[in-house]
Protein backbone atom coordinates (compact mmCIF):
# COMPACT_ATOMS: atom_id res chain seq x y z
CA UNK A 1 0.00 0.00 0.00
CA UNK A 2 1.19 3.46 -1.14
CA UNK A 3 1.71 6.05 1.29
CA UNK A 4 -0.50 8.41 -0.63
CA UNK A 5 -3.07 5.53 -0.16
CA UNK A 6 -2.49 5.42 3.69
CA UNK A 7 -2.72 8.94 3.76
CA UNK A 8 -6.55 8.74 2.02
CA UNK A 9 -7.69 5.74 4.43
CA UNK A 10 -6.56 7.97 7.40
CA UNK A 11 -8.60 10.84 6.17
CA UNK A 12 -11.40 8.28 5.82
CA UNK A 13 -10.37 6.75 9.32
CA UNK A 14 -10.78 10.52 10.66
CA UNK A 15 -14.19 11.73 9.02
CA UNK A 16 -15.92 8.24 10.27
CA UNK A 17 -14.77 9.07 13.59
CA UNK A 18 -16.23 12.96 13.45
CA UNK A 19 -19.47 11.76 11.89
CA UNK A 20 -19.98 8.97 14.23
CA UNK A 21 -19.76 11.28 17.20
CA UNK A 22 -16.20 10.21 18.56
CA UNK A 23 -14.27 12.53 17.56
CA UNK A 24 -14.67 16.25 17.12
CA UNK A 25 -13.33 18.23 13.79
CA UNK A 26 -10.96 20.52 15.84
CA UNK A 27 -9.14 17.07 17.23
CA UNK A 28 -9.33 15.75 13.60
CA UNK A 29 -7.30 18.49 12.44
CA UNK A 30 -4.77 18.79 15.53
CA UNK A 31 -4.37 14.96 14.94
CA UNK A 32 -3.51 15.17 11.50
CA UNK A 33 -1.43 18.44 11.32
CA UNK A 34 0.89 16.03 13.99
CA UNK A 35 0.40 13.13 11.74
CA UNK A 36 2.25 15.54 8.58
CA UNK A 37 5.06 16.94 10.89
CA UNK A 38 6.04 13.37 12.62
CA UNK A 39 4.79 10.54 10.16
CA UNK A 40 3.29 8.78 13.08
CA UNK A 41 -0.12 6.80 12.31
CA UNK A 42 -3.18 8.94 12.74
CA UNK A 43 -5.04 5.97 14.83
CA UNK A 44 -1.29 5.89 17.27
CA UNK A 45 -1.74 9.83 17.23
CA UNK A 46 -5.81 9.88 18.34
CA UNK A 47 -5.16 7.32 20.88
CA UNK A 48 -1.59 9.19 22.45
CA UNK A 49 -3.71 11.90 22.81
CA UNK A 50 -6.69 10.64 24.25
CA UNK A 51 -8.22 12.28 21.59
CA UNK A 52 -10.40 8.52 21.02
CA UNK A 53 -10.85 5.63 22.87
CA UNK A 54 -8.41 2.91 21.65
CA UNK A 55 -11.65 0.47 20.69
CA UNK A 56 -13.46 2.86 19.12
CA UNK A 57 -10.19 3.73 16.45
CA UNK A 58 -9.89 -0.10 16.29
CA UNK A 59 -13.71 -0.46 15.29
CA UNK A 60 -13.56 2.33 12.87
CA UNK A 61 -10.44 1.00 11.43
CA UNK A 62 -12.34 -2.22 10.98
CA UNK A 63 -15.40 -0.62 9.13
CA UNK A 64 -13.32 0.94 6.98
CA UNK A 65 -11.07 -1.84 5.51
CA UNK A 66 -14.18 -4.19 5.84
CA UNK A 67 -11.84 -6.28 8.11
CA UNK A 68 -13.18 -8.35 11.46
CA UNK A 69 -12.79 -6.69 14.35
CA UNK A 70 -11.08 -9.27 16.77
CA UNK A 71 -13.31 -10.49 19.93
CA UNK A 72 -11.07 -12.44 21.81
CA UNK A 73 -6.53 -12.76 21.73
CA UNK A 74 -5.46 -16.75 22.79
CA UNK A 75 -3.57 -17.19 25.79
CA UNK A 76 -1.04 -19.39 23.80
CA UNK A 77 -0.67 -17.75 20.53
CA UNK A 78 0.91 -20.21 18.04
CA UNK A 79 4.23 -17.96 16.81
CA UNK A 80 6.44 -21.08 15.85
CA UNK A 81 8.88 -19.59 13.49
CA UNK A 82 7.99 -16.05 14.58
CA UNK A 83 10.22 -13.89 16.02
CA UNK A 84 8.02 -12.35 19.31
CA UNK A 85 10.10 -9.10 19.20
CA UNK A 86 9.35 -8.78 15.78
CA UNK A 87 5.28 -8.79 16.96
CA UNK A 88 6.05 -6.77 19.59
CA UNK A 89 7.65 -4.00 17.26
CA UNK A 90 4.85 -4.22 14.60
CA UNK A 91 1.65 -4.63 17.29
CA UNK A 92 0.86 -8.06 15.92
CA UNK A 93 -0.78 -11.21 17.75
CA UNK A 94 -1.06 -14.37 15.30
CA UNK A 95 -5.06 -15.81 16.42
CA UNK A 96 -4.45 -19.23 14.54
CA UNK A 97 -2.82 -20.49 11.14
CA UNK A 98 -3.01 -23.86 9.60
CA UNK A 99 -0.68 -24.71 6.32
CA UNK A 100 -2.47 -22.58 4.14
CA UNK A 101 -2.46 -19.30 6.12
CA UNK A 102 -1.92 -17.56 9.28
CA UNK A 103 -4.66 -15.20 10.91
CA UNK A 104 -3.05 -12.40 13.02
CA UNK A 105 -4.40 -9.02 14.79
CA UNK A 106 -2.96 -6.04 13.94
CA UNK A 107 -3.09 -2.63 15.95
CA UNK A 108 -2.10 -1.31 12.67
CA UNK A 109 -3.91 -2.90 9.89
CA UNK A 110 -2.51 -0.21 7.46
CA UNK A 111 0.94 -1.62 7.61
CA UNK A 112 1.23 -3.34 4.48
CA UNK A 113 5.21 -3.65 5.38
CA UNK A 114 4.69 -5.81 8.32
CA UNK A 115 2.42 -8.22 6.63
CA UNK A 116 4.90 -8.42 3.85
CA UNK A 117 7.63 -9.42 6.47
CA UNK A 118 5.10 -12.39 7.98
CA UNK A 119 4.38 -14.03 5.35
CA UNK A 120 8.22 -14.59 4.34
CA UNK A 121 8.80 -15.28 7.84
CA UNK A 122 5.91 -17.69 7.63
CA UNK A 123 5.84 -18.86 4.04
CA UNK A 124 1.66 -18.42 4.36
CA UNK A 125 -0.50 -16.10 3.33
CA UNK A 126 -1.65 -13.45 5.86
CA UNK A 127 -5.56 -12.71 6.75
CA UNK A 128 -5.42 -9.57 8.86
CA UNK A 129 -8.28 -8.78 11.34
CA UNK A 130 -8.19 -5.33 13.40
CA UNK A 131 -7.36 -5.56 17.04
CA UNK A 132 -7.09 -2.97 19.84
CA UNK A 133 -3.68 -1.89 20.37
CA UNK A 134 -3.54 -2.16 24.35
CA UNK A 135 -4.67 -6.31 24.41
CA UNK A 136 -2.14 -7.08 21.47
CA UNK A 137 0.78 -5.09 23.65
CA UNK A 138 -0.74 -7.34 26.69
CA UNK A 139 -0.52 -10.66 25.04
CA UNK A 140 2.55 -10.14 23.22
CA UNK A 141 4.09 -8.74 26.67
CA UNK A 142 2.73 -12.08 28.29
CA UNK A 143 4.51 -13.89 25.79
CA UNK A 144 7.91 -11.93 25.84
CA UNK A 145 7.85 -12.76 29.97
CA UNK A 146 7.43 -16.16 30.17
CA UNK A 147 3.30 -16.02 30.37
CA UNK A 148 3.27 -13.32 32.73
CA UNK A 149 1.43 -10.26 31.85
CA UNK A 150 3.05 -7.01 32.78
CA UNK A 151 1.30 -6.22 36.05
CA UNK A 152 2.60 -9.45 37.30
CA UNK A 153 6.16 -8.78 36.10
CA UNK A 154 5.96 -5.61 38.03
CA UNK A 155 4.94 -7.55 40.98
CA UNK A 156 8.43 -9.58 40.58
CA UNK A 157 9.92 -6.29 40.58
CA UNK A 158 8.44 -5.33 43.61
CA UNK A 159 9.76 -5.24 47.04
CA UNK A 160 8.49 -6.82 50.50
CA UNK A 161 5.34 -5.21 51.28
CA UNK A 162 4.17 -7.90 53.88
CA UNK A 163 2.25 -7.13 57.23
CA UNK A 164 5.78 -6.30 59.46
CA UNK A 165 6.99 -4.19 56.56
CA UNK A 166 3.83 -2.54 55.85
CA UNK A 167 4.25 -1.51 60.21
CA UNK A 168 7.53 0.60 59.60
CA UNK A 169 5.96 3.79 57.98
CA UNK A 170 9.67 4.97 56.68
CA UNK A 171 10.22 1.38 55.07
CA UNK A 172 7.00 1.57 53.31
CA UNK A 173 7.64 5.30 52.31
CA UNK A 174 10.50 3.79 50.64
CA UNK A 175 8.66 1.02 48.99
CA UNK A 176 6.01 2.77 47.61
CA UNK A 177 8.15 5.09 46.08
CA UNK A 178 10.68 2.26 44.18
CA UNK A 179 9.58 2.16 40.67
CA UNK A 180 8.25 -1.18 40.26
CA UNK A 181 4.96 -0.08 42.56
CA UNK A 182 4.80 3.54 41.14
CA UNK A 183 5.01 1.77 37.33
CA UNK A 184 2.26 -0.43 39.07
CA UNK A 185 -0.39 2.01 40.20
CA UNK A 186 0.43 4.13 37.17
CA UNK A 187 -0.41 0.62 35.34
CA UNK A 188 -3.90 0.43 37.14
CA UNK A 189 -4.94 3.98 35.91
CA UNK A 190 -3.78 4.30 32.57
CA UNK A 191 -5.46 0.77 31.99
CA UNK A 192 -8.72 2.47 33.51
CA UNK A 193 -8.39 5.78 32.10
CA UNK A 194 -8.07 3.54 28.40
CA UNK A 195 -11.55 1.14 29.17
CA UNK A 196 -13.39 4.16 29.61
CA UNK A 197 -13.94 4.10 34.00
CA UNK A 198 -15.73 6.60 35.87
CA UNK A 199 -14.01 5.03 38.95
CA UNK A 200 -11.02 2.50 40.28
CA UNK A 201 -12.11 1.07 43.87
CA UNK A 202 -8.94 -1.19 45.03
CA UNK A 203 -11.00 -3.16 48.40
CA UNK A 204 -8.18 -5.50 50.82
CA UNK A 205 -9.62 -8.31 52.34
CA UNK A 206 -8.25 -11.25 54.52
CA UNK A 207 -6.00 -13.13 51.60
CA UNK A 208 -6.65 -10.82 48.85
CA UNK A 209 -6.73 -7.84 47.18
CA UNK A 210 -9.81 -6.79 45.04
CA UNK A 211 -9.27 -4.05 42.26
CA UNK A 212 -12.51 -3.66 40.00
CA UNK A 213 -13.07 -0.48 37.38
CA UNK A 214 -16.47 1.10 37.14
CA UNK A 215 -17.03 1.06 33.59
CA UNK A 216 -21.09 2.47 32.25
CA UNK A 217 -21.98 2.14 35.69
CA UNK A 218 -21.06 -0.99 36.11
CA UNK A 219 -18.52 -2.73 38.28
CA UNK A 220 -15.97 -5.32 36.93
CA UNK A 221 -13.17 -7.18 38.14
CA UNK A 222 -9.82 -6.20 36.69
CA UNK A 223 -6.30 -8.26 37.60
CA UNK A 224 -5.23 -7.09 41.02
CA UNK A 225 -1.53 -7.03 42.68
CA UNK A 226 -1.37 -9.68 45.50
CA UNK A 227 -2.06 -8.81 48.97
CA UNK A 228 1.61 -8.36 49.71
CA UNK A 229 1.40 -5.53 48.11
CA UNK A 230 -1.62 -3.76 49.37
CA UNK A 231 -0.26 -1.66 51.87
CA UNK A 232 2.31 -0.07 49.21
CA UNK A 233 -0.12 0.48 46.54
CA UNK A 234 -2.25 2.20 49.40
CA UNK A 235 0.67 4.05 50.35
CA UNK A 236 1.60 5.36 46.61
CA UNK A 237 -1.57 6.60 46.43
CA UNK A 238 -1.88 8.66 49.19
CA UNK A 239 1.92 9.94 48.65
CA UNK A 240 0.45 10.83 45.35
CA UNK A 241 -2.64 12.59 46.72
CA UNK A 242 -0.84 14.43 49.28
CA UNK A 243 -2.26 12.59 52.48
CA UNK A 244 -0.73 11.45 55.27
CA UNK A 245 0.06 7.45 55.46
CA UNK A 246 0.44 6.92 58.87
CA UNK A 247 -2.91 7.43 59.32
CA UNK A 248 -5.00 4.51 58.98
CA UNK A 249 -7.93 5.16 61.44
CA UNK A 250 -9.65 7.90 60.22
CA UNK A 251 -10.91 8.19 56.24
CA UNK A 252 -8.93 10.62 54.56
CA UNK A 253 -9.64 12.60 51.12
CA UNK A 254 -7.39 13.88 48.59
CA UNK A 255 -6.76 14.68 44.75
CA UNK A 256 -4.40 13.69 42.42
CA UNK A 257 -3.44 15.35 38.80
CA UNK A 258 -1.55 13.44 36.25
CA UNK A 259 -1.24 13.20 32.28
CA UNK A 260 -2.71 10.11 30.97
CA UNK A 261 -2.32 9.46 27.12
CA UNK A 262 -1.31 13.02 26.71
CA UNK A 263 -4.10 14.73 28.93
CA UNK A 264 -4.49 16.05 31.94
CA UNK A 265 -6.23 13.74 34.57
CA UNK A 266 -7.97 14.59 37.87
CA UNK A 267 -8.53 11.76 40.18
CA UNK A 268 -10.52 12.38 43.85
CA UNK A 269 -9.17 9.97 45.93
CA UNK A 270 -11.26 8.56 48.66
CA UNK A 271 -10.07 6.14 51.90
CA UNK A 272 -11.52 4.21 54.24
CA UNK A 273 -10.14 1.77 57.28
CA UNK A 274 -11.75 -1.30 56.66
CA UNK A 275 -11.12 -4.70 58.77
CA UNK A 276 -8.27 -5.93 56.48
CA UNK A 277 -6.67 -2.94 55.96
CA UNK A 278 -7.87 0.74 53.80
CA UNK A 279 -10.24 0.76 51.11
CA UNK A 280 -9.82 3.22 48.22
CA UNK A 281 -11.44 4.49 45.51
CA UNK A 282 -10.48 6.76 43.01
CA UNK A 283 -12.74 8.96 41.08
CA UNK A 284 -11.63 9.87 37.29
CA UNK A 285 -12.34 13.34 36.31
CA UNK A 286 -12.10 13.79 32.58
CA UNK A 287 -12.96 16.91 31.39
CA UNK A 288 -12.16 15.31 28.10
CA UNK A 289 -14.43 12.96 28.23
CA UNK A 290 -17.82 14.54 29.53
CA UNK A 291 -19.76 16.00 27.53
CA UNK A 292 -20.75 19.37 28.96
CA UNK A 293 -23.38 20.25 26.14
CA UNK A 294 -26.74 19.64 25.84
CA UNK A 295 -26.89 18.02 22.29
CA UNK A 296 -24.14 15.06 23.66
CA UNK A 297 -26.50 14.79 27.21
CA UNK A 298 -29.17 13.00 25.60
CA UNK A 299 -32.25 15.29 26.91
CA UNK A 300 -35.48 14.52 24.93
CA UNK A 301 -36.20 17.63 22.54
CA UNK A 302 -39.37 18.73 24.59
CA UNK A 303 -37.25 17.95 28.25
CA UNK A 304 -34.79 20.38 27.41
CA UNK A 305 -37.35 23.04 26.07
CA UNK A 306 -38.82 22.77 29.66
CA UNK A 307 -35.74 22.58 31.47
CA UNK A 308 -34.01 26.10 29.40
CA UNK A 309 -37.30 27.57 30.35
CA UNK A 310 -36.31 27.17 34.01
CA UNK A 311 -33.01 28.00 33.99
CA UNK A 312 -33.82 31.07 31.89
CA UNK A 313 -35.75 32.71 34.58
CA UNK A 314 -33.67 36.11 36.30
CA UNK A 315 -34.28 34.28 39.66
CA UNK A 316 -35.69 31.18 41.39
CA UNK A 317 -34.60 27.91 41.89
CA UNK A 318 -34.12 25.38 40.32
CA UNK A 319 -33.04 21.50 40.95
CA UNK A 320 -31.54 18.90 39.79
CA UNK A 321 -32.15 15.46 41.62
CA UNK A 322 -30.86 11.82 41.58
CA UNK A 323 -28.56 9.02 42.67
CA UNK A 324 -25.16 9.40 43.52
CA UNK A 325 -23.27 8.90 39.85
CA UNK A 326 -26.49 10.00 37.86
CA UNK A 327 -25.12 12.62 35.93
CA UNK A 328 -26.66 16.01 38.39
CA UNK A 329 -23.23 17.67 38.28
CA UNK A 330 -22.78 17.43 34.55
CA UNK A 331 -26.26 18.48 33.95
CA UNK A 332 -25.52 21.67 36.02
CA UNK A 333 -22.75 22.65 34.98
CA UNK A 334 -23.76 22.26 30.90
CA UNK A 335 -26.32 24.71 32.45
CA UNK A 336 -23.82 26.96 33.89
CA UNK A 337 -21.62 27.04 30.19
CA UNK A 338 -24.77 28.15 28.64
CA UNK A 339 -25.84 31.02 31.28
CA UNK A 340 -22.27 32.07 31.15
CA UNK A 341 -22.18 35.60 28.82
CA UNK A 342 -20.30 38.50 29.57
CA UNK A 343 -23.33 40.41 31.24
CA UNK A 344 -23.40 37.76 34.05
CA UNK A 345 -21.77 36.81 37.54
CA UNK A 346 -21.81 33.14 37.97
CA UNK A 347 -20.53 31.68 41.38
CA UNK A 348 -20.51 28.46 42.97
CA UNK A 349 -19.60 26.11 45.66
CA UNK A 350 -18.84 22.55 45.50
CA UNK A 351 -17.63 19.71 47.41
CA UNK A 352 -15.71 18.74 45.45
CA UNK A 353 -14.77 21.05 42.43
CA UNK A 354 -14.95 18.63 39.90
CA UNK A 355 -14.11 20.45 37.04
CA UNK A 356 -12.78 23.94 36.29
CA UNK A 357 -14.92 26.26 34.61
CA UNK A 358 -13.51 29.38 32.38
CA UNK A 359 -14.79 32.55 33.94
CA UNK A 360 -16.85 30.76 36.50
CA UNK A 361 -16.08 31.51 39.87
CA UNK A 362 -15.83 28.35 41.75
CA UNK A 363 -15.02 27.84 45.62
CA UNK A 364 -14.25 24.32 47.40
CA UNK A 365 -16.01 23.56 50.83
CA UNK A 366 -13.72 23.67 53.64
CA UNK A 367 -16.12 22.40 56.59
CA UNK A 368 -12.82 21.93 58.76
CA UNK A 369 -12.28 25.63 59.48
CA UNK A 370 -16.15 26.23 59.03
CA UNK A 371 -16.76 27.02 55.39
CA UNK A 372 -19.68 25.11 54.76
CA UNK A 373 -22.78 25.93 51.89
CA UNK A 374 -24.63 27.76 54.04
CA UNK A 375 -21.95 30.02 55.21
CA UNK A 376 -20.47 30.60 51.48
CA UNK A 377 -23.64 31.23 49.81
CA UNK A 378 -24.72 33.95 52.36
CA UNK A 379 -20.73 35.69 51.36
CA UNK A 380 -22.19 34.90 47.97
CA UNK A 381 -24.64 37.35 48.06
CA UNK A 382 -22.30 40.68 48.80
CA UNK A 383 -20.36 39.34 45.60
CA UNK A 384 -23.24 40.61 43.42
CA UNK A 385 -23.94 37.39 41.35
CA UNK A 386 -26.19 36.90 39.17
CA UNK A 387 -26.41 32.86 39.04
CA UNK A 388 -25.30 30.85 41.99
CA UNK A 389 -24.56 27.05 41.92
CA UNK A 390 -24.43 25.10 45.32
CA UNK A 391 -23.07 21.35 44.78
CA UNK A 392 -25.74 20.25 47.14
CA UNK A 393 -28.40 21.20 49.35
CA UNK A 394 -28.04 18.53 52.11
CA UNK A 395 -30.00 20.88 55.35
CA UNK A 396 -32.52 23.46 56.26
CA UNK A 397 -29.46 26.10 56.75
CA UNK A 398 -28.52 25.64 53.53
CA UNK A 399 -31.99 25.52 52.19
CA UNK A 400 -33.26 28.69 53.66
CA UNK A 401 -30.14 30.62 52.40
CA UNK A 402 -31.04 29.69 48.64
CA UNK A 403 -34.55 30.48 49.17
CA UNK A 404 -33.65 33.69 50.49
CA UNK A 405 -31.09 34.27 47.57
CA UNK A 406 -34.06 33.22 45.12
CA UNK A 407 -36.29 35.95 46.74
CA UNK A 408 -33.39 38.54 46.25
CA UNK A 409 -33.22 38.29 42.69
CA UNK A 410 -30.72 35.33 42.20
CA UNK A 411 -31.20 32.53 40.13
CA UNK A 412 -29.71 29.37 42.51
CA UNK A 413 -28.89 26.08 40.83
CA UNK A 414 -28.35 23.18 43.26
CA UNK A 415 -29.05 19.20 43.55
CA UNK A 416 -30.75 16.66 46.15
CA UNK A 417 -31.12 13.36 46.70
CA UNK A 418 -34.75 12.13 46.13
CA UNK A 419 -35.88 9.70 43.99
CA UNK A 420 -38.19 11.79 41.60
CA UNK A 421 -38.74 14.98 41.11
CA UNK A 422 -42.40 15.41 42.80
CA UNK A 423 -40.70 13.85 45.77
CA UNK A 424 -38.19 16.93 45.72
CA UNK A 425 -41.13 19.58 47.50
CA UNK A 426 -41.64 16.48 49.88
CA UNK A 427 -37.80 15.96 50.63
CA UNK A 428 -37.91 20.29 51.18
CA UNK A 429 -41.08 20.26 53.46
CA UNK A 430 -39.37 17.64 55.54
CA UNK A 431 -36.43 19.68 55.78
CA UNK A 432 -38.41 22.28 57.44
CA UNK A 433 -38.91 25.02 54.33
CA UNK A 434 -42.05 26.81 54.84
CA UNK A 435 -44.83 25.54 51.60
CA UNK A 436 -45.07 29.23 50.74
CA UNK A 437 -41.21 29.48 50.39
CA UNK A 438 -41.23 26.60 48.03
CA UNK A 439 -43.89 27.68 46.08
CA UNK A 440 -43.02 31.27 45.82
CA UNK A 441 -38.81 30.70 44.61
CA UNK A 442 -39.01 26.87 42.81
CA UNK A 443 -38.53 27.20 39.04
CA UNK A 444 -38.78 23.79 38.28
CA UNK A 445 -37.08 20.27 39.29
CA UNK A 446 -35.32 17.87 36.76
CA UNK A 447 -35.05 13.99 38.60
CA UNK A 448 -32.21 12.11 35.73
CA UNK A 449 -30.67 8.30 35.57
CA UNK A 450 -27.88 7.20 33.30
CA UNK A 451 -28.69 4.47 31.34
CA UNK A 452 -26.22 2.18 29.63
CA UNK A 453 -26.22 2.71 25.67
CA UNK A 454 -26.65 -0.80 23.83
CA UNK A 455 -23.63 -1.62 21.37
CA UNK A 456 -24.55 -0.65 17.94
CA UNK A 457 -22.22 -2.94 16.82
CA UNK A 458 -23.61 -6.01 17.90
CA UNK A 459 -27.36 -4.97 18.93
CA UNK A 460 -29.55 -7.64 18.03
CA UNK A 461 -34.13 -7.32 17.77
CA UNK A 462 -35.94 -8.35 20.20
CA UNK A 463 -39.30 -8.74 18.55
CA UNK A 464 -40.76 -10.73 21.70
CA UNK A 465 -40.58 -7.03 23.61
CA UNK A 466 -42.23 -5.08 20.34
CA UNK A 467 -45.46 -5.29 22.25
CA UNK A 468 -44.44 -3.84 25.43
CA UNK A 469 -43.85 -0.35 23.75
CA UNK A 470 -46.48 -0.44 21.39
CA UNK A 471 -45.04 -2.32 18.58
CA UNK A 472 -42.14 -0.50 17.78
CA UNK A 473 -39.07 -2.37 16.80
CA UNK A 474 -36.92 -2.96 20.19
CA UNK A 475 -33.49 -4.14 20.45
CA UNK A 476 -31.50 -5.99 23.29
CA UNK A 477 -27.65 -6.34 23.90
CA UNK A 478 -25.49 -8.99 22.86
CA UNK A 479 -21.85 -8.95 23.50
CA UNK A 480 -18.76 -8.50 21.11
CA UNK A 481 -15.49 -7.21 21.37
CA UNK A 482 -16.07 -3.74 20.37
CA UNK A 483 -18.51 -3.53 24.25
CA UNK A 484 -16.23 -5.97 26.07
CA UNK A 485 -18.79 -8.47 25.52
CA UNK A 486 -21.17 -6.29 28.02
CA UNK A 487 -23.56 -5.53 25.30
CA UNK A 488 -23.78 -2.12 25.89
CA UNK A 489 -21.13 1.13 25.26
CA UNK A 490 -21.70 4.20 26.80
CA UNK A 491 -24.53 5.87 28.78
CA UNK A 492 -26.96 8.11 28.14
CA UNK A 493 -29.62 10.39 30.55
CA UNK A 494 -33.07 9.54 30.94
CA UNK A 495 -35.30 12.55 32.45
CA UNK A 496 -38.27 13.77 33.84
CA UNK A 497 -38.72 17.39 34.34
CA UNK A 498 -41.73 19.29 36.52
CA UNK A 499 -42.36 23.04 35.99
CA UNK A 500 -43.57 24.74 38.94
CA UNK A 501 -46.91 26.49 37.30
CA UNK A 502 -49.85 28.32 39.25
CA UNK A 503 -51.83 24.76 39.49
CA UNK A 504 -48.42 23.36 41.12
CA UNK A 505 -47.98 26.10 43.37
CA UNK A 506 -51.73 25.96 44.88
CA UNK A 507 -50.64 22.22 45.49
CA UNK A 508 -47.99 22.81 46.92
CA UNK A 509 -49.80 25.57 48.92
CA UNK A 510 -52.45 23.20 49.76
CA UNK A 511 -50.15 20.60 51.51
CA UNK A 512 -50.52 17.68 48.73
CA UNK A 513 -48.22 14.71 48.74
CA UNK A 514 -45.83 13.54 46.24
CA UNK A 515 -48.03 11.42 44.79
CA UNK A 516 -50.45 13.93 43.69
CA UNK A 517 -47.59 16.02 42.67
CA UNK A 518 -46.65 13.72 39.85
CA UNK A 519 -50.27 13.07 38.92
CA UNK A 520 -50.01 16.72 38.11
CA UNK A 521 -47.21 17.18 36.86
CA UNK A 522 -47.88 14.45 34.27
CA UNK A 523 -51.17 16.30 33.35
CA UNK A 524 -49.19 19.43 32.95
CA UNK A 525 -46.93 17.59 30.16
CA UNK A 526 -44.41 15.88 32.10
CA UNK A 527 -42.90 13.13 30.76
CA UNK A 528 -41.82 10.40 33.29
CA UNK A 529 -38.57 8.74 33.97
CA UNK A 530 -40.13 5.57 33.20
CA UNK A 531 -42.07 6.80 29.95
CA UNK A 532 -38.72 8.84 28.77
CA UNK A 533 -36.58 5.71 29.10
CA UNK A 534 -39.11 3.82 27.01
CA UNK A 535 -38.80 6.42 24.24
CA UNK A 536 -35.12 5.66 24.69
CA UNK A 537 -35.61 2.21 24.09
CA UNK A 538 -38.10 2.90 20.91
CA UNK A 539 -34.99 4.88 19.64
CA UNK A 540 -33.04 1.27 19.94
CA UNK A 541 -30.70 3.38 22.57
CA UNK A 542 -30.80 1.23 25.07
CA UNK A 543 -32.46 -1.79 26.35
CA UNK A 544 -36.30 -2.63 27.99
CA UNK A 545 -33.99 -4.03 31.14
CA UNK A 546 -31.62 -0.87 31.33
CA UNK A 547 -34.92 1.08 31.63
CA UNK A 548 -36.77 -1.19 34.14
CA UNK A 549 -33.55 -1.23 35.96
CA UNK A 550 -33.26 2.13 37.00
CA UNK A 551 -36.72 3.61 36.36
CA UNK A 552 -39.34 0.53 37.44
CA UNK A 553 -42.91 1.62 37.56
CA UNK A 554 -45.41 0.21 40.30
Amino acid sequence: MSELAVVQDEQVLGRLLVEAGKLDAAGLERALRLRENSGERLSAILINLGLTPEREVAAALARLLDLPLTATLPDDPPVAGINPRFLKQARILPLHQDDAAVTVAMADPLDRFAVQALELATGRAVQVQVGVASEIDAAVDRLLGGGKSQLGRLVDQAGDGSDEAAEDIERLKDLAGEAPVIRLVNLLITRAVEQRASDIHLEPFENTLHVRYRIDGALRPVEAPPPKLRAAVVSRLKIMARLNIAERRLPQDGRIKLAVQGREIDLRVSTVPTLYGESVVLRILDRGSVALDFDRLGLAADTLERWRAAFSRPNGIVLVTGPTGSGKTTTLYASLLELNTRDRKILTVEDPVEYRLEGINQIQVKPQIGLNFANILRSFLRQDPDVMMVGEIRDLETAETAVQAALTGHLVLSTLHTNGAAATITRLLDMGVAPYLISATINGIAAQRLVRTLCPDCRAPAPELAAVVGGRPVYKPVGCAACQDTGYRGRTMIVEMLTVDEPMRRLILHGADAAALHAAAIAAGMVSLHDDGLRKVQAGLTSLDEVLRVARED
